[in-house]
């Protein structure tokens, strides 16, 4: 993909943003977000915007009570809500002359490579023609994010929206919450918690949530660092605070903000936070120091057990003897061939059964 000239940020909004305390739309809230990436846009820069919200409007377009509820209800209220969350922000944009676009994504569009890639080249054609893209998991037909299902891709907009900053190889990703950002501690319950205005990988209750939405304040601390980790600055701010998304997008300090720490290929970055792992692979002490030390390959003989079933370019995870995982990567083979390779029933010993560019270890940067 060809770099885009223009600066590109992603910007994420979840529902307790988007709300009032009554559950109502928060529409002087939702007018500040669109204000700001209106200028955000006018002044050269190309934005999506991951938006939660649909459920909640569905659930009162019907007469729902907020509340649990089963997954058909929610997959319901879904696909009433999408098309009035999409009428709110269409009525919002007009005023400044945009035009948004809305993406509905499943875990499918992740785990296919191909369909992976479909994805990145229509929005960057959104951007392209000066549309703001409006993502949100299909939840109408999607469970992964409303059942909480294993091996899901992202089991919440936070992930998604460092999905979509890591693919489009945006600048700055925002994600927006009800808190100012990252405390060492619950501040409802501390006077004295101190706000982490620069992360350094500290140790924070992230137990208590402090607020933070659905996904909670560690799904919000993973997301920053997925996209740190592919070069992307990461923001954590409240999106209550009429200014704080302007300072955000402007490049000013606000919130708690994680600098970035390297830029993995678009492959590897595939495979290390977009694909759901098929299988696991546990490898001997020698095989991960090869890997961790020596920059090598994995070679069949180094794997002690395999998990599966997995076909030929599923993605893995890899762990070491002490159950500590180690990284991801894309085997040669099956879950079968796999087998017989570490136990030695092939005639090519010495070849890798990962090469090193389709493995990604969990401190490369």
């Amino acid at each position: 993909m060809t770099a885009s000239k223009h600066p590109r940020y992603v910007v994420k909004v979840g529902t307790r943003v988007l709300t009032d305390d009554a559950g109502e739309l928060n529409i002087p809230v939702l007018q500040s977000i669109v204000d700001h990436i209106a200028h955000a846009m006018s002044d050269g820069a190309e934005v999506l915007l991951v938006s939660s919200g649909a459920v909640g409007l569905g659930r009162r377009a019907i007469g729902l009570p907020p509340g649990p509820s089963d997954t058909p209800t929610r997959q319901a209220c879904a696909a009433i809500g999408q098309s009035r969350l999409m009428a709110v922000y269409e009525s919002l944009l007009q005023p400044h002359g945009l035009c948004c676009a809305q993406v509905l994504l499943s875990q499918s569009d992740f785990d296919n490579r191909k369909r992976y890639n479909n994805l990145r080249n229509t929005l960057s054609t959104l951007l392209r023609l000066g549309v703001l893209p409006i993502l949100n998991e299909n939840d109408a037909v999607a469970t992964e994010e409303l059942a909480l299902t294993k091996n899901r891709v992202f089991g919440d907009n936070d992930k998604l929206s460092s999905l979509v900053a890591s693919e489009l190889n945006a600048e700055l990703l925002v994600l927006l919450t009800d808190v100012d950002g990252v405390f060492d501690k619950n501040p409802f319950k501390n006077p004295d918690a101190r706000l982490i205005s620069t992360w350094e990988g500290e140790v924070v209750d992230t137990q208590a949530d402090a607020g933070a939405g659905r996904g909670g304040m560690a799904s919000k601390i993973e997301a920053a660092r997925i996209a740190a980790r592919s070069g992307c600055v990461g923001v954590i701010a409240s999106g209550r605070d009429p200014a704080a998304l302007g300072v955000a997008l402007a490049g000013g300090q606000i919130g708690t903000r994680f600098d970035p720490k390297g830029t993995l290929s678009s492959r590897r970055r595939w495979i290390a936070f977009a694909a759901a792992s098929r299988g696991s692979l546990t490898l001997d002490q020698g095989a991960v120091d090869a890997l961790r030390n020596r920059g090598a390959s994995l070679l069949a003989r180094g794997v002690t057990s395999i998990e599966g079933p997995f076909r030929e370019g599923d993605v893995v995870d890899l762990y070491g003897p002490d159950n500590k995982k180690v990284g991801r990567g894309i085997p040669r083979c099956s879950s079968e061939e796999a087998q017989d390779w570490a136990e030695g029933r092939t005639t090519k010993p010495n070849q890798p059964l990962i090469r090193r560019n389709y493995l990604v270890l969990e401190e490369d940067e």
